[in-house]
Order: C-alpha cells, then sequence, then structure tokens
C-alpha cells in the first residue's frame, strides 16, 4: 500500500504537552490537530504519580479524536501504572514509546496504538509491530536510537541527519504505509529553526508522511502550511484529474510530461491534501 487505508486520519501538526502542565491541555489542543499528553520523557520521574491522577481527571474535558497519551515503554515500571491509568479513564488512543516488539502491546487492551520506533530493537521489527492488529500508526524516533546505538548525536555539522537516522525514518515509513498505517516523522528539537523545521516538513510530505510531531506551538503553523498544497500544486493535481477523465486511466502526456497509474496517485493525494 503506498498511502494510509487508517479509519483514523488526524490533520499532520501533533503537538507535545507535558503531562504534569494540566493547565496546559486545552492550549495544545487548541493550537494542533493533535495533542499528545506526554507521560514518558516530558515528565520527571518523581512527578509522574501526580501527572497520571492531573491527566484522568482531565481526560473527560479533551476531545478523544484529538488526543494521544504518551505512556511509558513496555520493559518500565511505570508501564504498568500508565496502563491502569489508560482502563480507569477510558483512554481511547495511546503512543507506546520505545516499542520493541509486537509483544509489548499486548498489556493495552482494545486501544488503539501509535507506536513509537526509537530504539535499535525496534527499528529492525518494524514491520512485525506495524502488523499488529491495535497498532494505527508509527512515530520514529532520532534522539533515543542514537543513545541506542552509543552514538552521540543524529545530526551532522550542517544540521543533516546522519545515515542510520535517515535509515530508521525510512523503516518506520515504509513499514508504516506497507501496513496501510499512519506515518508521523519525528520532531525538530532546535525550537527557533524555523527555516530548518520547513525544509524537514516538505521533505516529509513529498516523501510520504502523514503528519509530524512538534516540541512547540510555533511550529504548528509552519507545519500546517508545509503539508498544505500550494495553488500551483492543486491545479497541477486538477488538471491531471481531467486529463484523466479525457484519455481514461492508460498512459497520457500532460505538459509535456508522461501521466501513469503513481502520477494519477500523486494528484490524488494533493487534492486530498488541500
Amino acid at each position: 500500500m503506498s498511502e494510509s487505508t487508517a479509519v483514523w486520519t488526524p490533520g499532520p501538526a501533533w503537538l507535545f504537552c507535558p503531562a504534569d502542565r494540566p493547565d496546559r491541555y486545552a492550549k495544545a489542543a487548541e493550537r494542533s490537530d493533535v495533542a499528545i499528553i506526554d507521560l514518558e520523557d516530558a515528565v520527571a520521574p518523581q512527578e509522574k504519580p501526580a501527572a497520571r491522577e492531573a491527566l484522568a481527571a482531565a481526560y473527560g474535558g479533551l476531545d478523544p479524536e484529538r488526543t494521544l497519551v504518551r505512556i511509558n515503554p513496555a520493559a518500565t515500571a511505570d508501564h504498568a501504572l500508565d496502563v491502569d491509568l489508560v482502563q480507569r479513564a477510558g483512554i481511547r488512543r495511546v503512543m507506546l514509546a520505545k516499542t520493541e516488539s509486537a509483544a509489548d502491546l499486548a498489556a493495552l487492551g482494545a486501544c488503539e496504538v501509535v507506536v513509537l520506533l526509537e530504539t535499535p530493537r525496534g527499528v529492525v521489527a518494524a514491520r512485525e509491530i506495524l502488523e499488529a492488529e491495535p497498532v494505527v500508526g508509527a512515530m520514529w524516533g532520532a534522539e533515543d536510537l542514537v543513545a541506542g546505538l552509543g552514538g552521540t548525536s543524529s545530526r551532522d555539522a550542517a544540521g543533516a541527519y546522519r545515515p542510520v537516522a535517515v535509515q530508521a525514518q525510512c523503516t518506520a515509513l515504509l513499514a508504516a504505509k506497507a501496513a496501510g498505517k499512519l506515518a508521523v516523522d519525528a520532531v525538530h528539537l532546535a525550537i527557533t529553526d524555523h527555516d530548518g523545521l520547513r525544509v524537514e516538513s516538505e521533505a516529509a510530505v513529498a516523501s510520504g508522511f502523514d503528519a509530524k510531531a512538534l516540541i512547540h506551538p510555533t511550529h504548528v503553523d509552519i507545519v500546517r502550511a508545509a503539508f498544505r498544497p500550494d495553488p500551483a500544486q492543486v491545479a497541477w493535481a486538477e488538471r491531471v484529474l481531467e486529463g484523466e477523465k479525457q484519455h481514461g486511466s492508460g498512459v497520457f502526456a500532460l505538459d509535456g510530461a508522461m501521466v501513469d497509474g503513481p502520477v494519477l496517485a500523486q494528484a490524488r493525494r494533493v487534492l486530498a491534501r488541500s
């Protein structure tokens, strides 16, 4: 499958929000397409119990279609406590940090899961994980991956991802789309590097990602703009599909270029994003 066939198809800007800051939940939801309430890295270990209770109290006031809860990895002591919270609060969708196998999903019951592929084992097992029934999508992460490899930086001096990070990005995208699931690109950690975020977001769109995760509200509009086709792209897509009506689904020429099945699919994708 070249595109997601997932039933859940939210918008492209997914914004992380620390679970121990319930005062920010509504703001994150207002600014983004999906608010990721984070019980993992964004919350200090000693603050996690209070964060769980804050989320349990507030979850009923959040839109479940636009809310994900990132829970701690299956191998940690906090995982069972997070799962208990999920069951008590009736949380519908979770993001499982550091997913490494389909077995990691066993305790989550009927929850829909966005898996986070950010360890060497998780990236290697991407295909098996994405084919598991509760999984609706995958996000990848560079920093934990490189740390798990024993490295020191996911990017080179020019700011570009190193080859191993690119391989993980491509693996997550391919595994997600092969399984008909959503693919979410990793966060851009440099908060004020808006130009770099724009370039990275445009590349994610062009490659087939459905969304990008964010760490700061100022990133939302940049990502939305990248995922929204410009008027020239929309006009091209409309001409392509009009040509299909005239010539049928076979090969034909438009603007001096060949149009065939893959190009028709790309045109439909542009119009769907618009």
